[in-house]
Parts: C-alpha cells; sequence; structure tokens
C-alpha cells in the first residue's frame, strides 16, 4: 500500500512539471556588458536545483568525512565492550565445565577489558555489575582450586566494586557475595567464619530459604544446637524440606540439643520452643523426659511430659515400636517413687488398667511389678516380676526384674530364692 501511494505521489510530481515546463515561456536574460544572453526560465530553474543538491551531497560528503575518526572510536569501544562480555560468558562457560583455571583467567580478562574500556574513553552503565560478576566468577574458580589467598581477594574486590553501584546494585550484588563467601567457607570446614558471613546479611535476606540453608549447615558444624534447631524449626514452617526430611532433621537436632542441656531451666526452654508435632514425637518425648530425670527435675513435670505418649499407646498399642515401648517404661519406672507423692496414685491407676487390659505384655507386666513394689505390695509386685522377667526380652528390664525379684526374696529370708535371682539376673 505504501508503495502505490508513492507511485502516484511521484507520477502526479511528474505530471505537474511536465505541464508546468511544457507551457512555460518565461525567459532569463543576463546582461553581461557588451554581452546578452537569454536563457530559459527552465533551464535557469534545473541549474539551481542542480546547485542546491550538489551543495547539500557536499556538505554531507564533507561531515562523514570529518567523523571518521568518531566512528572509529566508537567502533573500537564496541569492540571492547563486546570482548569483555565475550570473556564472561566464557568463564561461565569453563565454570559449568569444569575447567576452573580457564575459567579465571577468562574472569580475569573481563576486568581488563572493561579496564582498558574504561581508560579509552568508554563507560558502560552496567560496569559495576560486569567487574562484580567477573570477580565473584574467578573467586568461584579460585575456590574450586583450592586457592584460599586469590579467592580472597576477588571477594574484597567484587564488594568493593558492588558499593560503587546503584542502591539496587549495590544491595543485590552485596547479599550474593556474601552469601557465596559463607558457602566457601562452609565448604572449608570453618562454621565459625561461615555465621560471620551470614550475619553480615541483612534481616530480610538472611530469611531467605538458602540463607537458612546455609545457617543450619554451619550452625550444625559448630555445633550449636540451639541455634541449628531454631533454623531447622524456619525451614520446616516455610517447608523447605519435605515433611520426612523435616521430621528428620528436628527430630536429631532436638536429640542432640537435649543431650547439651545441663540445667533444668534450660530443658524447659527447649520443650517449650517444640511444637505440638515434636512434643507428639515419642522418642523426643522419652529422651526429654528422662534427660530431666538426670538433671533432677521434678517426676511429675517429666511425666506430664509422657502422659499424651501413654495415652495413645494405651489407645492404639502399635503407635510405639517394641524399642521405643522399652524405653518409655525404663523411663516411667525412673519417675515413680512414693505413692504420696503428687500425681503418683493417678499414674499408679492408669498403670494397673493398662496392665488388666493387656495381661500378657512383659513391659507392662514389669511396670505393673515395679509399681507395685514400690507401694510395698511384695506379693503382688512377685507375681507380676516373675511373669515379666521371663517374657520380656530387653535385656536390661529382665536383669532389673530378676533383680528386683532377688530383693524381694531377701526381704523374707528367702536365701535360696534370693540366690537363684542374683544369679539369673547376672547371667541375663
Amino acid at each position: 500500500m505504501r508503495v502505490a501511494l508513492w507511485l502516484i505521489a511521484l507520477f502526479s510530481v511528474a505530471v505537474a512539471v511536465a505541464l508546468l515546463a511544457g507551457s512555460n515561456p518565461g525567459t532569463v536574460m543576463v546582461f553581461w556588458p557588451p554581452y546578452r544572453i537569454d536563457l530559459s526560465l527552465n533551464l535557469v530553474l534545473l541549474v539551481l536545483v542542480s546547485i542546491l543538491v550538489l551543495m547539500h551531497l557536499a556538505q554531507r560528503a564533507l561531515s562523514a568525512m570529518l567523523a571518521l575518526p568518531k566512528q572509529a572510536q566508537r567502533w573500537r569501544l564496541l569492540q571492547k565492550e563486546r570482548a569483555a562480555h565475550g570473556a564472561l560468558l566464557d568463564a561461565s562457560a569453563h565454570y559449568m565445565a569444569g575447567r576452573f583455571l580457564r575459567a579465571r583467567k577468562a574472569a580475569e580478562l573481563v576486568i581488563s577489558y572493561e579496564r582498558a574500556l574504561a581508560n579509552a574513553g568508554g563507560h558502560l552503565a552496567h560496569a559495576t555489575a560486569l567487574k562484580a560478576l567477573a570477580h565473584i566468577l574467578a573467586a568461584e574458580a579460585s575456590h574450586a582450586l583450592q586457592d584460599t589467598s586469590n579467592r580472597h581477594k576477588h571477594l574484597n574486590e567484587a564488594l568493593a566494586e558492588a558499593e560503587h553501584g546503584t542502591t539496587g546494585v549495590r544491595q543485590t550484588l552485596k547479599e550474593g557475595g556474601l552469601l557465596r563467601a559463607a558457602r566457601w567457607s562452609l565448604d572449608d570446614r570453618d562454621a565459625v567464619a561461615s555465621l560471620a558471613w551470614l550475619d553480615q546479611l541483612p534481616l530480610g535476606v538472611a530469611r531467605r530459604t538458602v540463607a537458612m540453608r546455609l545457617r543450619l549447615k554451619a550452625s550444625r558444624l559448630a555445633d550449636q544446637p540451639a541455634q541449628a534447631l531454631e533454623t531447622a524449626l524456619l525451614l520446616a514452617k516455610h517447608r523447605a524440606f519435605s515433611t520426612a526430611a523435616a521430621d528428620s532433621i528436628v527430630r536429631g537436632l532436638v536429640l542432640d540439643l537435649l543431650a547439651h542441656t545441663h540445667e533444668t531451666d534450660q530443658l524447659l526452654r527447649v520443650w517449650k520452643s517444640l511444637g505440638s508435632a515434636q512434643r507428639l514425637t515419642p522418642e523426643l518425648a522419652v529422651q526429654a523426659a528422662q534427660r530431666w530425670l538426670a538433671l533432677k527435675g521434678e517426676a511429675s513435670v517429666a511425666r506430664s511430659w509422657l502422659l499424651p505418649i501413654w495415652e495413645r499407646f494405651l489407645k492404639s498399642p502399635s503407635f510405639l515400636s517394641s524399642t521405643q515401648k522399652m524405653q518409655l517404661v525404663r523411663v516411667l519406672d525412673q519417675s515413680l517413687g512414693q505413692a504420696e507423692a503428687p500425681g503418683e496414685r493417678e499414674w499408679l491407676a492408669r498403670i494397673e488398667s493398662a496392665q488388666l487390659a493387656q495381661p500378657q505384655d512383659a513391659a507392662l507386666l514389669y511396670l505393673a511389678g515395679m509399681t507395685c513394689m514400690k507401694r510395698q505390695l511384695w506379693g503382688k509386685a512377685q507375681a507380676l516380676l516373675s511373669q515379666a522377667a521371663k517374657l520380656l526380652d530387653d535385656v536390661g528390664l529382665r536383669r532389673q526384674a530378676w533383680t528386683a525379684l532377688a530383693q524381694l526374696a531377701e526381704q523374707r529370708d528367702d536365701a535360696a530364692a534370693a540366690a537363684a535371682a542374683w544369679k539369673r539376673a547376672a547371667t541375663a
């Protein structure tokens, strides 16, 4: 359509010129004494137009000739800029291919190209980001080559370059550099340095998933289970792990933290920091109660932690594995003392009703027998413990059952039965 309009306009101009020139009788007379020159008006107009066109073309040619040096300079700067970007791509490709020495050389070449471009008068709007990324790539390659000195050098230069950028670029480059430095320190098994790098991050960045993953690894490596547990709980809340993986990690950290607690107040804070799902985990509840009793805490507190586990076990005996059930019985046995203590009677009733509901359960027989022994019900205790000692598979509980039977035999002055029980306890 555009071509057709141009053709129509061209033909219109041609027709107009033909009509004007064909019927134009005008004459231009030029007096140059003693001469007189008569010229056709059409010829004069044609000459004038030709002169104007020639002058315009001469001006364009002169301007193009004068602009050649600037164009040559722009071309040279453009070549340097393309070389810098090409070297950055080469560095990335070499790093991904595992050619770390070549990657570092290419990254350093980017920096030299950019410096040459700046010295030649060129300016890149993204020069700061270009140099910072090149330094980070060189530091990554140096880390892979285990060249710590060069890695620190390029990292410091990258952070220094980041300070010269705009607000958004400066923040992004600095955060990226700090995260990379934390990961490198973690690879070096230097947890303290890794945590120090992470502490320099702003609060919002420190709560990103990648930063919290690094903090979790560094905290575990630095043997700081409290900080590791707090980070793991945040990651689980943000669904950074699968449910099974999160439960496994949190369970391991809680067990490690419980093993490192040495005061009842500290243990109580740890227990309160756990979620409901962790408190209902049999392994964690039993371990926490056992640690509480080892720290001479009140037995009623330990039993309150074990009560939800006990109730779920009574509703569904398969809720606990055989090992977990033995651990629960052992801790309850440690927590139960005199029948006059607060809360003891309720637990004694619970244990008796559970044993009656499952009369062939060796663990419940043992727990009920030990409970009766502490209540000085000697006959009932002997009967229950005798059955439990024959059915128990756990060596420790079986030995304790025979030991209790030996003590009961000594109380009734039955030396033969006591000796036999002591022998069975020794060989259990």
